[in-house]
């Protein structure tokens, strides 16, 4: 008897031990998933930083190796020649502006569409969400025409407007399924305490969204710092034209200086990663938000 006992508490722990090697293997295999994934999208930001301090003969010859000699001049060359003291600058405050009234303005109407019931409230969502439909460049001439009789050509406005008109649709989308998913229990609550609408929603329901709420501010200021196509046709001015314009002026009608101008992207990326990097805690938060009850 004792002997049996003696072999089923060996079996068991042989599953055991052979339970673990397998939840090591798959966690390894993810891990080196992930590694890869990592490896194969920073590759291109890495090619280009290193790419910046080459000559066009060198760039040329060998476009995936090391410089052969190390041209920080580049960055110099790309700051006067993209103009990026006032391009980078009439880019900050486009991009910022619109992004402050777009999660604003989307965070309000997000609240009143996915925390109370109204009569047209569906049709409105609805609306919202068929912006998402529509292709931003079709609209260019429409834009056009609407900006030169308002006379907001060649301004900033002229440019914040059409940013946040047409990032409201994904802000609304992302915040109103977020909100959706808060317990009732909480506004209840706070009502029983005295709270008014504006008070929950401004001490409650918005520090509460904050995952999502980095998400769509990524989203908007990545749209909105990379856009080219508006900035072109609504900016003529060369004192209020934006970054991506400023980097068109590298491409010549028979030479590229393409050290300078991967200079130029580098630079132009910085902002993104920094915005990434002070939101990056709550966006993996809002990612990670219920994987795990207790």
């Amino acid at each position: 008897m004792a002997h049996v006992m003696v072999e089923k508490q060996k079996n068991t722990e042989l599953r055991k031990e052979s339970n673990k090697g397998r939840r090591f293997s798959k966690k390894a295999l993810i891990y080196l998933l992930l590694v890869i994934y990592g490896l194969v999208n920073a590759y291109p930001m890495f090619w280009m930083f290193l790419n910046s301090f080459k000559s066009n003969i060198d760039f040329a010859k060998n476009p995936f190796g090391l410089p052969v000699q190390w041209l920080f001049d580049n960055y110099k060359t790309a700051w006067e020649t993209a103009k990026l003291g006032t391009y980078f600058f009439n880019s900050v405050i486009v991009s910022v502006a619109a992004v402050a009234v777009t999660i604003f303005a989307g965070a309000i109407a997000s609240y009143f569409l996915a925390r109370f019931a109204f009569k047209w409230g569906k049709m409105v969502y609805a609306f919202f969400v068929f912006g998402m439909l529509i292709p931003i460049h079709a609209t260019l001439v429409p834009m056009f025409l609407l900006m030169k009789s308002l006379g907001l050509l060649n301004t900033h406005l002229g440019l914040i407007l059409p940013y946040i008109a047409f990032n409201l649709p994904i802000t609304i989308f992302i915040l109103v399924s977020f909100m959706k998913s808060f317990p009732r229990d909480i506004e209840e609550s706070a009502i029983m305490d005295g709270c008014g609408v504006f008070r929950i929603f401004f001490s409650i329901i918005l520090p509460m969204t904050r995952p999502a709420l980095a998400t769509v501010i990524i989203l908007n200021f990545i749209n909105n710092w990379n856009e080219f196509s508006f900035a072109l046709v609504l900016i003529n001015d060369d004192s209020l034209k934006t970054l991506p314009l400023g980097l068109a002026n590298f491409a010549g009608q028979f030479t590229t200086n393409y050290g300078a101008q991967m200079a130029g992207l580098t630079m132009a990326v910085i902002p993104v990663i920094i915005i990434y990097l002070l939101l990056e805690d709550h966006l993996v938060k809002g990612m990670t938000a219920g994987a795990v009850k207790g």
